[in-house]
């Protein structure tokens, strides 16, 4: 197994690390050389893209297997098929399988229903939409170049670093109360985990990575200052909060996502809910990272 990441942001490191025991080699991209030596500890051997293909990223990919995808797509559509469709259709002689990494956000807004890989997708116009865009994309790109494409739509993402027991650390954690809303999630560990599973059997198809247990956000918050000893922060109206446009945009999407698919692959989830992934992390000490 050769795995190439376009885009070795924090979903990808995480599963870099996890593969690193069975993988021949791992590499990935970055924008920026700053970051390059995040890559290096999480076992990625790094290389610069700046929207460009160089010789050296072109040589990797001819020896990848296995391709991830993390890369945010724009306006414009998708940044890697835009400049290296051609290489990958035609010059990745060992590719056997790409994953992409999308978001439960193309479904759109349910009003609090399940759904699952089969709901109609709906997204809000911008950063949703193109992410459908781009999914359209890559399933043409795979279906051209013959291989399996797993396609993982990501609920929200919390870990060790981004999670509310350090929002409640910085004094940056609200509980926001709007009646009937529920947030889905997922923690890191299970991205990385459904990721190594799927690329272990070259599984294709759609799937939603997301916990067992859509909750409302106040609650995560609740729970969180309980491990922690200290008292929650009051609630606070929706109607009334203080919030940007696009946080609030985010309370216009209510859904249940089922995660019934992936599971039936075999996979079974490290943090079933937020408050094992909370707990963990608490006992470990890593929640800070």
């Amino acid at each position: 197994m050769r795995i190439f990441l376009f885009g070795a942001g924090y979903s990808a490191r995480a599963f870099a690390r996890l593969a690193a025991g069975e993988a021949d080699a791992i590499a990935g991209t970055t924008r920026t050389e700053s970051k390059a030596d995040a890559l290096r500890a999480a076992g990625i051997q790094p290389f610069l893209f700046d929207g460009a293909v160089s010789p050296q990223i072109a040589a990797e990919l001819a020896q990848a297997t296995h391709l991830v995808i993390s890369a945010a797509p724009t306006e414009t559509g998708d940044p890697v098929i835009a400049t290296a469709h051609d290489l990958l259709v035609g010059a990745t002689p060992a590719l056997r399988w790409i994953a992409y990494l999308s978001t439960v956000g193309v479904y759109g807004n349910h009003d609090g229903a399940w759904i699952d890989e089969t709901a109609e997708c709906r997204p809000r116009p911008g950063r949703s939409d193109n992410r459908l865009e781009a999914e359209k994309e890559w399933s043409d790109l795979a279906r051209e170049r013959g291989v399996p494409l797993a396609m993982l739509r990501l609920s929200g993402i919390y870990g060790p670093g981004r999670n509310a027991l350090v929002n409640l650390e910085n004094g940056t954690a609200r509980r926001i109360v709007k009646p009937g809303q529920i947030f889905n999630r997922i923690h890191v560990d299970d991205i990385a985990g459904s990721l190594l599973h799927l690329a272990r059997y070259k599984t294709g198809g759609v799937f939603n990575v997301t916990d067992d247990e859509p909750s409302p956000p106040q609650d995560v918050v609740a729970f969180a200052a309980g491990l922690m000893g200290v008292a929650p922060p009051p609630e606070i109206d929706f109607d009334t909060a203080d919030l940007t446009p696009m946080a609030r945009s985010f309370y216009g999407e209510n859904k249940r996502v089922s995660n019934a698919k992936l599971k039936a692959t075999g996979y079974c989830f490290v943090h079933p809910n937020y408050r094992a992934a909370l707990t963990a992390m608490w006992e470990k000490s890593n929640w800070r990272r």
